[in-house]
């Protein structure tokens, strides 16, 4: 890779974006982000309480990923943001911030994702939230640049997939 891109982690909640993003970013040599982060209050605070969040509540969460990845490209850098980007209309809000993103959608069985949420502590989305992402997720299109990765093996395997993927983008 001559120059890496900015990296969106996507995928539904429990599908190891904050893991393999933290990775990926380590094997690319570049910084991450979380975009929990960059949710406002009121977005955790609804989410925690059970309620999925509506297109207006996303919109300023999008746009503060976005001119993160907008930054991060302008300093042909390069970084890796997790965010769920579940539908077509928020990648697209992503790349108008950011033309050249590349997409990894981390994906797997509802099973092995139900699993992984039930375990975690201290975390604000609840499993109940699930079927809602699981039900708005629009996986890529063909004319979206990005790769597809499932999340079936140990995390570090996930992200040397992602690696590889996020490389081959790159250079071709």
């Amino acid at each position: 890779m001559q120059q890496p891109p900015v990296v969106v982690i996507m995928g539904v909640s429990g599908s190891g974006k904050t893991t393999v993003g933290t990775r990926l970013a380590e094997l690319l040599g570049v910084p991450y982000a979380d975009a929990d982060d960059f949710h406002p209050p009121a977005n955790i605070a609804k989410m925690s309480a059970g309620k999925p969040l509506d297109d207006a509540d996303r919109a300023p969460w999008l746009d503060a990923i976005g001119a993160w990845a907008h930054e991060r490209a302008g300093t042909g850098g390069g970084g890796v943001v997790s965010c769920s980007a579940l539908k077509r209309a928020y990648r697209d809000r992503l790349r108008a911030a950011a033309p050249g993103l590349v997409f990894v959608h981390l994906s797997g069985s509802r099973e092995l994702i139900a699993g992984r949420m039930a375990a975690r502590k201290d975390h604000f989305m609840p499993l109940a939230l699930l079927d809602s992402q699981l039900a708005a997720l629009q996986p890529l299109a063909e004319d979206e640049r990005g790769a597809v990765v499932d999340i079936d093996a140990p995390s570090e395997e996930v992200a040397g997939r992602a690696a590889d993927a996020v490389r081959r983008l790159a250079d071709g």
